[in-house]
C-alpha cells in the first residue's frame, strides 16, 4: 500500500503563494498518476492538478496559470506550487496517486490518499 505524506499547508494574505509537498513511499505500478485534491467545507472533493506516466498534465480552470504540479523522482516528491491565491482557494488539500496511465481529475480513479493539509487564504 503507497502511502502520501502531504505537508506545506498554512495561513496566507490573497495574492500570496506556497508549495505543498507530498512524499510518496514508493513509485510503483500504483503511482502512475499522481493528483492533487481539495476539498472545502460542505463542497465536494475536487480535483485541482494531476500528472500522468504519460507526460499528461490537467489543470482545474480556476487553478490554470496560478498552479503548477510537478514531480521530483528523486526525493519521491510531488508538489503543488500555488501562486496569486484566492480566497476561494481555502481548502483541505489532499494527494492521491491512480493506477491510470494519464492526468485524470476524477477522485475515483485514485486509490491511495494522504491525509491532507489546510490552506487558507484571507
Amino acid at each position: 500500500q503507497v502511502q502520501l505524506v502531504e505537508s506545506g499547508g498554512g495561513s496566507v494574505q490573497a495574492g500570496g503563494s506556497l508549495r505543498l509537498s507530498c512524499v510518496v513511499s514508493e513509485y510503483t505500478h500504483s503511482t502512475y498518476a499522481m493528483g492533487w485534491f481539495r476539498q472545502a467545507p460542505g463542497k465536494e472533493r475536487e480535483g485541482v492538478a494531476s500528472f500522468g506516466d504519460d507526460a499528461s498534465t490537467r489543470y482545474a480552470d480556476s487553478v490554470k496559470g496560478r498552479f503548477t504540479i510537478s514531480r521530483d523522482n528523486a526525493k519521491n516528491t510531488v508538489y503543488l506550487q500555488m501562486n496569486s491565491l484566492k480566497p476561494e482557494d481555502t481548502a483541505m488539500y489532499y494527494c492521491a496517486s491512480s493506477q491510470a496511465l494519464a492526468a485524470c481529475d476524477n477522485p475515483l480513479a485514485y486509490h491511495s490518499w494522504g491525509q491532507g493539509t489546510q490552506v487558507t487564504v484571507s
